[in-house]
């Protein structure tokens, strides 16, 4: 009971207690904050971690015009930041304003024509508020530069001081003047990792701009300034995503209603396992916008896996009043004016162009096919017991689905012998050994092949190895085609066209299925009422908040449509399209397609691997499966010449 009582009694305490801190603020009297506490607030938002701080800097040395940028760091941006530029300059009677909060050259009466990469005049003030922040500048016709130092906000100077046309701006002990948030830091090398990233980012759009990166934090690096038009903005991309992706890379060009859609899409076989190897550039401006990302990802949902991401460079340019670059004070998230149309351009080029390239497979599948074969990198002795046994090789004990495929794109084939996929084994045998180490189901042809096949991008067939393997030849390769892989990508888009060539065949309900729904979901619901006719499925409005559904597509057979109207309600009112429907459509082709194609373990004639190999050559996307697995690896006579020791 005591202890009950003291409970109680401090219960009583803590209330009264809050009573009193909210009464203590309810009667604080309003007041305006200080300089120093509105550019703390301001860097708060503004100012994330050490790479924000570079990232406003380099735009600033941008948009004065710099044809060259030095960044220079220690203790991963925490320590030193300095960012060296030859642009214009800052006038010495204009550096107190620089400085200051609101203050701006980049932004004329139009807040909605904004065509500088900075504009909000936030960044240098709050820079100063948290650190010890020097700028020193000289404009072309001065005498000499002027430096102006602001230390946890207190403004000193400016004053004259020695040194080159441009700016120089110094960032000493960021977040020195709010410790709080230095522990929300990650370590040195992550933030210089970081840093590297954003300076990466912004050189991409700015290929006539040199940058270099050093400090006592990192290795070296410079991007050297390229030419101009769509050669020197490849080039500046290969430095940054490395010299394969010009290898793999189709270019984009596309114009939609006033808005222009460029640069370069990776091949489907050419992809990462994230998505840091996306870049989205929005009139120049580096942005992270989830609609661009999401556009990415429905241009490419046919052609690869789920846990695959592409790696695509694209610049959009439009009219400054059609996009909202401020929503956030970091400037990463825009808003458009019409989503529906920048999420269509986006869609509708990448397929085309994925269209328009052929077949096409990815370089890199032949580097890790070569390095499984040097030492350490996964070939196994031809003493062990090869995997695909007579007793293994059957189409009822091969699982293709994504989910239990061990196989990715870009690993080392060695990695799926480790699992009991057996391709590095059958690749080995076959380069190592020659033709006696054919499996006894290789169907090898004696004749010459002729000139015009061997010609074709996929050449002539020449072998069958393990039933599955298809192993062709043309004039400077090697070929290895994963036949069930191929022809379900064949059946898989013959089933895709004769599903969207023409009205899908509906099942109508006995008893109509009445969906409650907000009364703007059904708005959008029946504004796409005929696009959802097409796929089968009819529905119409019953009262203000509820549609009623009374077909649904015959070849999803019993589904719950409750849960299907819903989803494609909200994809609508996100994207303002019903694309929903006919992705699950396709997904049930897929399963089709997987289920009709040829097995693994079948044997084919010399005319079927033939036969195989032109459909694939004239089937958009049939470089990998429905499930984004390459269906084939090229091998160039240089890279077989390396393996064994020629080259």
């Amino acid at each position: 009971m005591l202890k009950f009582a003291w409970m109680m009694s401090d219960a009583h305490d803590l209330r009264i207690s809050i009573r009193s801190r909210i009464h203590y603020i309810c009667v604080m009297a309003i007041k305006h904050l200080t300089e120093t506490i509105i550019n703390q607030i301001a860097a708060g938002e503004v100012i994330e971690r050490p790479a924000s701080v570079v990232k406003e800097l380099v735009e600033n040395a941008i948009d004065a015009g710099a044809t060259r940028i030095d960044i220079v760091t220690a203790g991963g941006g925490k320590n030193l930041i300095r960012i060296i530029d030859n642009g214009s300059g800052i006038p010495a009677d204009e550096l107190s304003l620089a400085v200051s909060r609101h203050c701006t050259s980049k932004l004329t009466d139009n807040v909605h024509d904004i065509r500088a990469l900075g504009f909000r005049g936030e960044a240098l003030p709050s820079i100063g508020s948290i650190s010890r922040l020097s700028l020193k500048s000289r404009v072309a016709d001065a005498d000499s530069g002027f430096e102006i130092a602001v230390n946890g906000g207190r403004m000193d100077g400016p004053r004259p001081t020695g040194m080159n046309g441009g700016t120089i701006a110094e960032v000493r002990d960021l977040f020195f003047s709010t410790p709080a948030r230095l522990k929300f830091m990650k370590t040195d090398r992550a933030e210089a990792s970081a840093i590297s990233d954003v300076v990466k980012r912004v050189a991409i759009a700015f290929p006539h701009i040199r940058f270099s990166m050093t400090g006592s934090d990192r290795t070296p690096f410079e991007m050297a300034a390229t030419g101009v038009g769509s050669e020197g903005m490849l080039e500046r991309i290969s430095q940054v995503l490395g010299k394969e992706f010009p290898e793999n890379a189709i270019g984009i060009d596309a114009m939609r209603d006033g808005v222009r859609l460029s640069g370069f899409a990776g091949i489907p076989a050419f992809n990462r396992a994230n998505s840091l190897h996306q870049f989205a550039y929005v009139n120049g401006r580096p942005v992270r916008d989830k609609q661009i990302w999401g556009a990415i990802r429905g241009a490419y949902a046919d052609v690869m896996s789920r846990d695959r991401h592409p790696v695509v460079v694209l610049f959009l340019n439009l009219d400054p009043e059609l996009v909202d670059v401020n929503v956030h004070p970091a400037k990463a998230d825009v808003r458009f004016r019409d989503p529906g149309l920048v999420r269509g351009l986006i869609v509708g080029a990448i397929r085309e162009a994925l269209g328009q390239s052929g077949i096409r497979a990815a370089t890199t599948g032949a580097e890790a096919m070569l390095h499984s074969f040097r030492p350490g990198g996964g070939f196994e002795p031809r003493s062990t017991a090869p995997i695909w046994g007579k007793e293994t090789v059957s189409p009822g004990n091969l699982n293709y689905s994504v989910q239990q495929s061990p196989f990715r794109p870009f690993e080392s084939v060695a990695s799926a012998s480790s699992h009991g996929n057996g391709f590095a084994e059958t690749v080995q045998e076959f380069l190592y050994d020659g033709a006696a180490a054919l499996s006894a189901d290789a169907r090898a042809s004696t004749i010459s092949a002729p000139p015009e096949l061997l010609a074709m991008p996929l050449g002539a067939a020449r072998a069958q190895v393990h039933a599955n393997y298809i192993v062709s030849q043309t004039d400077d390769s090697l070929v290895i085609v994963d036949q069930h892989a191929a022809h379900e990508r064949l059946v898989y888009e013959a089933l895709k066209n004769a599903l969207h060539s023409r009205p899908l065949a509906a099942q109508m309900l006995l008893i109509p299925e009445i969906v409650d729904l907000p009364e703007e979901d059904v708005g959008r619901l029946v504004a796409h009422a005929e696009t959802l006719q097409r796929f089968g499925l009819g529905l119409e409005a019953f009262g203000p908040g509820a549609v009623a559904v009374r077909e649904t597509p015959s070849m999803l057979g019993e589904i719950d449509t409750q849960k299907l109207v819903r989803d494609l309600a909200d994809e609508i009112a996100e994207h303002d399209t019903s694309d929903g429907l006919k992705a699950i459509l396709d997904h049930v082709a897929a399963t089709m397609a997987c289920h009709g194609s040829v097995r693994a373990g079948r044997r084919l004639k010399p005319d079927e691997m033939n036969a195989l190999l032109r459909q694939m050559e004239a089937t958009p996307g049939s470089g990998t499966c429905n499930h984004g697995r390459p269906t084939y690896i090229e091998l160039k006579l240089t890279d077989i010449e390396r393996l064994f020791g020629r080259r």
